[in-house]
């Protein structure tokens, strides 16, 4: 099975298609740009969903849905905001289809065209901003804390499963407050909880910080984000939180009375993650055997597999098993005993691991006459036979400690791939191979296309975090000399 899967080290590109397709993920589908996402991948995104779900409510956040389509003219009022997606939008012109009277099939009725064209939803602050401004009248209205599970479209060139694809799924919080320190710890909050849910669920390293002036989100006076490393040495940008200013609130007249009675403009955020995520997780962790799954997002944390001479045996296995799995359910984990005679043990072998599940249990004829199984833990591919006495609390802790494992390595191999360079001879020649690169810029948009007009790398973040000593002091641009306030993040990105 893992034969089928292209080396990492040979193609890495080619490696991550093979494995989303071969996994059972997802799919190119009949419409160019857009995937098929197949039920184990959606089962993964569906956990991933149910805990950010848990962290925003935790947080005080209500889920709410706003329309697919947006006017035109609300994209045209917040004029940096229709600049930054006018290139990506799909646009609704015509309402109804007619038989062709030329011919067989349909064609768009000339007479159905709409007043006023329709954008399929790129991203939904100007169609909720235009909501708020009913929900908003005084002070005691705020802060309004919405998040919306939905579907956008952005119509991509160049698409890839899960990294970018026309139509995609995600999240997108969107805040009112009554004053702009209230908007900005809001906003930081939410980067905070992407963080928190990267690190503690997908095992993911990422570094939180702020986005340069030029890689902004349209229409946003701050952005933070959480950057992660790929196994290539490549950027991901995992998660954005960003603080919208009054841009909104002006554009579509959101105003409230204060306490004083003053009518001022609402302070705004929006923060958001998609099925990119997916992406992140395949290409952090996984290996030429396939996907490795931290247990804490694994739709199947434990399979057991049977093996076994005859009817009478599988008989005597399926009844120990069957204690085993109500013990490892009972401790809250998911476990599918895989005893189905269509497909060979050895094929489920390979299957389980290429879909990356976290620990496998085997039980044949000796085990069973011993009282032992065979534990397979898929992040190292180490086995060891222990007994079953037990065996639901030693599976519990395994499954923790390869949550742990899988952190580190990842961890470890990202820090390896962070190098402090102070000329711009040096950054051409370290950034060919991959990897965060810590430099001073001189903070100006001019040196930053330059930049990534000559190697192709952008400014990931400004971070919160220091990472080597001094990194934070002032210091001079690598490219012009001028004064730099601290040393930025570099990287090629997906």
């Amino acid at each position: 099975m893992a034969k089928e899967v292209t080396s990492k080290e040979e193609n890495y590109s080619q490696w991550y298609n093979n494995l989303v397709v071969k996994a059972d993920l997802a799919e190119n589908s009949a419409v160019r740009g857009c995937m098929v996402i197949k039920p184990y991948g959606y089962a993964i995104w569906e956990k991933m969903q149910g805990q950010l779900d848990r962290m925003f409510k935790a947080t005080g956040h209500q889920n709410a849905y706003f329309p697919l389509f947006i006017p035109k003219s609300f994209l045209s009022r917040e004029a940096e905001h229709v600049e930054g997606f006018a290139k990506e939008c799909a646009v609704v012109t015509h309402h109804r289809l007619m038989a062709n009277p030329d011919g067989p099939g349909v064609v768009v009725d000339p007479s159905a065209r709409l007043e006023e064209e329709l954008i399929v939803r790129p991203t939904s602050e100007t169609i909720i901003w235009n909501s708020y401004k009913n929900w908003v009248k005084s002070y005691r209205d705020l802060p309004i804390l919405i998040n919306q599970w939905a579907n956008v479209v952005r119509w991509e060139m160049r698409t890839r499963l899960f990294l970018r694809t026309a139509e995609f799924l995600w999240q997108e919080g969107h805040t009112a407050h009554a004053t702009a320190q209230e908007a900005i710890e809001e906003a930081e909050r939410m980067v905070h909880v992407y963080a928190d849910f990267a690190r503690n669920h997908m095992a993911l390293p990422v570094i939180v910080g702020h986005k340069s002036e030029h890689e902004r989100f349209a229409g946003a006076l701050d952005t933070f984000t959480i950057e992660a490393m790929m196994q290539d040495g490549k950027a991901l940008q995992a998660g954005t939180s960003h603080f919208l200013g009054q841009n909104f609130a002006k554009a579509f007249d959101v105003k409230f009375a204060d306490k004083d009675g003053k009518l001022d403009y609402v302070w705004a955020t929006s923060w958001g993650v998609s099925t990119r995520l997916m992406g992140a997780l395949i290409m952090t962790h996984s290996d030429d055997n396939g996907l490795v799954l931290p247990p804490h997002l694994a739709p199947i944390q434990v399979v057991i597999i049977p093996i076994y001479k005859n009817d009478e045996q599988l008989k005597q296995i399926d009844a120990k098993v069957a204690g085993i799995v109500t013990k490892l359910k009972a401790l809250g984990i998911s476990v599918k005993y895989d005893n189905a005679d269509n497909k060979r043990p050895g094929f489920k072998f390979a299957d389980y691991e290429l879909k990356g599940v976290p620990v496998r249990l085997v039980m044949g004829g000796r085990d069973l006459e011993n009282n032992t199984m065979e534990v397979m833990r898929r992040d190292t591919l180490e086995k060891e036979t222990i007994t079953c006495e037990g065996i639901e609390a030693y599976v519990q802790n395994l499954l923790e400690e390869i949550q742990a494992n899988i952190y580190k390595k990842a961890l470890d191999y990202r820090n390896s791939k962070i190098t402090v360079v102070d000329t711009y001879e040096e950054f051409k020649e370290k950034i060919e191979e991959g990897g965060f690169i810590l430099a001073h810029w001189d903070g100006t948009t001019e040196t930053e296309e330059k930049i990534k007009e000559e190697t192709k790398a952008t400014i990931r973040c400004i971070p919160f975090e220091s990472f080597v000593p001094g990194d934070k002091e002032p210091g001079k641009c690598m490219v012009t000399g001028k004064p730099s306030a601290c040393r930025v993040i570099f990287a090629r990105s997906y």
